[in-house]
């Protein structure tokens, strides 16, 4: 059984989902906003995970908001071995990632890789439920260079045992194109029996309730639009303080899990600064505080705001 707790959930996103970004995001919302959350791909090779490394990723539990870890890999008897692991963590559910399109990732045969043999997908995902009693649920895109094998793939990921397939509609040679088809998420719907999660440029909370009207499907993830709007899953409209306060609470998540990491926290504020919607920060200001080069200042800056100096300077 599925462990969600509402229909939107968070996508996994490398780079992004780590456990201090999650718990800030959990701690958002309540579980009838917001049904779960995977991890950032823990890369499996030939060998089991280790267990600490598993761990690692989860990060501490934060709440009643299931949290699932995904993997990626292309050795079955590793991603049995490392799925038999993942039970002793507080995971609720393994995921498996067919989706990415990196090119490291593929020229090891991983991720989206694998959209060219769903033989090969069906036996890792059997390999997987066959390794633990979670839930197994797999997330692919809709092709490798086309949609016209998308059928074959879900239909493969439904019969090596997966509860629930995640569709990105975006094909890999698609990328992170900004136009998508939702029709192909309804096409999965109509191939097979599990539950269908779409994914693809849902980009505020009514996309939630369309995507699932158009297309059929029982669930939606959310990404990048997530970033931009912290709050798309309750459709709260936030302020620009408020969404400030995210920022600053996500950075002193960051401090105080690895406070020797500075360089590394400003990297991933100004990501999400990058990708904070335009009622939140004008073009000008985001500008300036992706190029500000001292932590210190920009912090400063990220504290102003949330305290409610809507006319804070960066500079």
């Amino acid at each position: 059984m599925l462990p969600f707790t509402a229909d939107a959930l968070l996508a996994p996103m490398e780079g992004v989902t780590d456990p201090a970004f999650r718990s800030v995001m959990l701690a958002l919302h309540q579980p009838q906003h917001l049904g779960g959350s995977t991890t950032e791909f823990v890369r499996v090779v030939d060998y089991a995970v280790p267990q600490r490394i598993l761990n690692a990723k989860l990060g501490l539990s934060t709440g009643p908001i299931p949290v699932g870890l995904q993997l990626m890999g292309n050795h079955p008897a590793a991603i049995s071995a490392t799925a038999a692991l993942v039970e002793n963590t507080w995971a609720s559910w393994v995921d498996l990632n067919f989706g990415c399109p990196a090119k490291g990732t593929v020229s090891g045969c991983a991720g989206a890789a694998l959209l060219r043999d769903p033989h090969a997908m069906e036996r890792i995902v059997a390999a997987a439920v066959a390794g633990t009693q979670l839930p197994v649920t797999a997330k692919l895109r809709a092709g490798w260079d086309s949609p016209a094998q998308l059928e074959v793939l879900v239909r493969a990921a439904e019969q090596g045992g997966a509860a629930m397939i995640t569709l990105h509609c975006r094909t890999r040679a698609e990328g992170y194109c900004e136009s998508v088809d939702w029709s192909r998420i309804a096409r999965a719907v109509a191939a097979v029996r599990i539950p269908v999660c779409g994914n693809g440029s849902v980009l505020c909370h009514a996309d939630i309730a369309r995507m699932q009207a158009e297309t059929g499907c029982q669930f939606v993830m959310i990404g990048r639009a997530a970033l931009a709007d912290p709050w798309i899953f309750s459709g709260h409209q936030a302020t620009r303080t408020e969404a400030f306060a995210f920022v600053q609470r996500y950075v002193q998540v960051m401090r105080a899990g690895a406070p020797q990491a500075e360089k590394h926290f400003v990297g991933r504020v100004k990501q999400l600064l990058s990708f904070l919607h335009p009622r939140f920060i004008d073009a000008a200001t985001r500008t300036a505080a992706l190029r500000e080069p001292e932590a210190a200042r920009l912090h400063a800056w990220i504290d102003a705001v949330a305290a409610g100096h809507s006319d804070a300077a960066l500079l």
